[in-house]
């Protein structure tokens, strides 16, 4: 008999060892994990490439993606899923979240690039501190559309200008992570 303050451990086991998962609990993670299948098989090609996983998951979630026919849907997704039972889910998990603009790294790059935005529409002589970080930035494209967002505020007109100028800001902040190997895309503000 098993006594509340043991639950840890395994009848006659002296040592302590923890219990296996419960079969309950095995068919909780599967699920999770085909839940994850059905994710990546919802994504573009391009984000897909952007994914790391093994090439025998890409290459499966690229057919389960081509198979119209439910049934052969539902076999290729639970073979995706068997496919995830031998990988570690946590890296995809995160570039998922990336994705669907989740991550704590990502909002707060993304709260970053508004705040330089907003500054550089207070102020020109931000354009210093962007020359400073990306000297490649195309200085003349970051003034035309400093000043048309500013005409765009002061007539109450669609902010084009100023959502073309969180892109620029923002292709130039993927170009460094790019470089430095931790490039991610997101969605715009």
């Amino acid at each position: 008999m098993i006594h509340a303050d043991h639950d840890d451990m395994l009848p006659g086991d002296e040592e302590g060892a923890p219990l296996p998962p419960s079969k309950s609990q095995l068919k909780r993670e599967m699920h999770a994990l085909q839940d994850l299948g059905e994710q990546l098989v919802a994504l573009s090609l391009d984000q897909l490439k952007k994914v790391p996983m093994p090439d025998a998951l890409a290459d499966a979630v690229r057919e389960a993606k081509r198979m119209t026919k439910h049934e052969a849907r539902r076999r290729q997704m639970q073979y995706v899923g068997k496919l995830m039972r031998n990988i570690d889910p946590a890296p995809i998990q995160a570039q998922l979240d990336v994705f669907n603009g989740v991550s704590k790294a990502e909002v707060a790059r993304q709260h970053r690039l508004e705040r330089l935005r907003a500054d550089l529409l207070e102020d020109e002589k931000t354009l210093q501190t962007i020359a400073e970080t990306w000297p490649d930035a195309d200085f003349q494209q970051l003034r035309t559309l400093r000043r048309n967002a500013l005409k765009e505020r002061e007539q109450n007109r669609s902010p084009r200008a100023f959502r073309e100028l969180f892109r620029v800001l923002r292709d130039l902040d993927v170009g460094e992570a790019t470089e430095t190997g931790d490039g991610q895309d997101e969605a715009e503000d």
